[in-house]
């Protein structure tokens, strides 16, 4: 079921962009042109917030029961065609199949799971000093959301917030990367064939500024969710004042993995190798750099480069790929110009770090293991967001903890050991607001996800993303 849609959908209805601008849409695996996408502007957004602001009033009167029914049908549909839709992310994403069929799996859990939490946005009665005195607090639908997501996961990262967001009783203004359209297309279609009415989500391809200007402008636009960088996220922070428009940011990272020297050092060089290379390094919360307790430094090095050397690299059908392309050209080279960087500063490369041999097209690198680095390193400063594992060594839990810390991000960290001790005070001294304790995969549907220090802030997923996007209000009856 290929999709047929290259435009944006407002009111209920797909439509060219105002402007009538298009876009090509590029297979990073292949470099060939796969669509023409309509490309919309500040105009589209006001036109979506529009719709979105009329839908408002009767989306947010009706019963959780009612959009449950609705959230759950497409999830219905997304699993029914999973085939189809992840063959259509694979060809704009270049990720690995059966990371893309994992991840329209887990986008299909999101909107089943927000339609049973919004059925559990409970409010509480609270006993006041007064007999005459009733007081209750309550939760309503905020409003109309704006939700701006990032091209690394085109399908988790709409889904997470859209489920959260309807299931609470908002309508929704959503602009997703233009670099990956297909899988928002599916998501509409989606919830079209659940029943969803016309103006409750509006779907805009179009490059994030003029939308971001437009949606920071709109009083009627209650808040922001946001999916990028840290950069970007510090702008929205600024624009927001102009309206008071509220914001969930979920920004970059550079996670630590500290690995004591208690482990099964082969296991976790082979499971470090699947991990830090999950979608190409390609995640905010992927572990990057790797701080190994000096005892075992120079076994690890050799293990995890053996492992990373047989990484299969290549397009993302083919059987047995690992590791595909880099969303763009200006990615992969980002990533080669940090890697260049830090061979001038003396660091060595393991393994990896160039063009496959006989890939001519396609974003592609060979991943990279590095070492000879140490606090001052750009591999230890940058969130790379590429194929590249860079080794670090530490002393003791201290050192390993202080070395950790020194970042300005906050979102995810791991480690591994086998004492208790430790993993209790290695768990609790690290700055992160999510931590993995001997696991690579430190999140789930039903469990917070946010971070801390300039990482973001608010929460997407678990019971805590649901309110996100409602408002608190306290009712007080007097003279009873």
């Amino acid at each position: 079921m290929k999709s047929t849609r290259n435009k944006q959908y407002i009111n209920g209805v797909w439509v060219d962009a105002a402007d009538k601008q298009q876009l090509p849409l590029i297979n990073p695996a292949t470099e060939e042109v796969i669509a023409s996408i309509s490309l919309g502007n500040d105009k589209d957004a006001v036109l979506a917030i529009d719709a979105a602001h009329a839908a408002f009033k009767t989306w947010s009167k009706t019963t959780p029961y009612y959009r449950a029914e609705i959230l759950k049908k497409a999830a219905d549909y997304l699993r029914q065609n999973l085939d189809a839709i992840a063959h259509e992310m694979v060809l704009e994403s270049g990720k690995p199949l059966l990371e893309a069929r994992g991840e329209w799996t887990v986008a299909a859990n999101l909107l089943e799971w927000y339609a049973e939490e919004g059925k559990r946005a409970y409010g509480k009665v609270i006993p006041t000093n007064r007999v005459d005195k009733r007081s209750s607090v309550i939760w309503q639908p905020m409003g109309v959301i704006g939700v701006i997501t990032a091209w690394n996961f085109p399908a988790y990262n709409p889904a997470r917030a859209w489920a959260a967001a309807l299931a609470a009783g908002c309508t929704v203004v959503a602009k997703p990367s233009e670099n990956t359209p297909l899988s928002a297309y599916h998501l509409v279609d989606a919830l079209i064939n659940g029943g969803m009415p016309s103006g409750v989500l509006n779907l805009l391809i179009a490059e994030a500024a003029p939308v971001g200007d437009a949606m920071l402008n709109d009083p009627r636009l209650k808040k922001i969710s946001f999916t990028g960088s840290t950069r970007v996220g510090k702008i929205l922070m600024d624009g927001a004042s102009r309206t008071n428009t509220k914001l969930s940011l979920e920004l970059g990272g550079n996670a630590p993995v500290i690995i004591f020297d208690d482990v099964d050092v082969d296991a976790i060089a082979k499971a470090a190798s699947i991990a830090r290379f999950r979608n190409n390094g390609q995640v905010c919360i992927a572990p990057q750099r790797f701080y190994v307790h000096k005892n075992i430094y120079d076994q690890f090095a050799n293990l995890v480069s053996k492992y990373v050397s047989q990484l299969k690299v290549g397009n993302g059908f083919e059987d047995g790929v690992n590791v595909g392309p880099l969303i763009t050209s200006k990615q992969r080279d980002s990533v080669f110009e940090l890697l260049e960087k830090t061979k001038a500063e003396n660091a060595e490369i393991l393994t990896g770090g160039h063009r496959p041999e006989g890939m001519d097209k396609g974003y592609f690198m060979q991943p990279a293991v590095v070492t000879n680095l140490d606090q001052t390193s750009s591999l230890a400063k940058n969130e790379i967001f590429g194929p590249v594992l860079p080794l670090f060594a530490f002393d003791d839990l201290s050192d390993a903890l202080a070395k950790a810390n020194d970042t300005e991000y906050g979102l995810a960290a791991y480690a591994f050991t086998n004492h208790l001790k430790t993993a209790i005070q290695v768990s609790e001294g690290l700055e992160f607001g999510i931590v993995g304790i001997n696991e690579w995969a430190p999140h789930g549907t039903e469990l917070p996800f946010g971070g801390w220090k300039q990482s973001g802030q608010g929460h997407e997923s678990g019971s805590e993303g649901l309110f996100e996007y409602m408002e608190k209000k306290l009712i007080s009856i007097g003279g009873l």
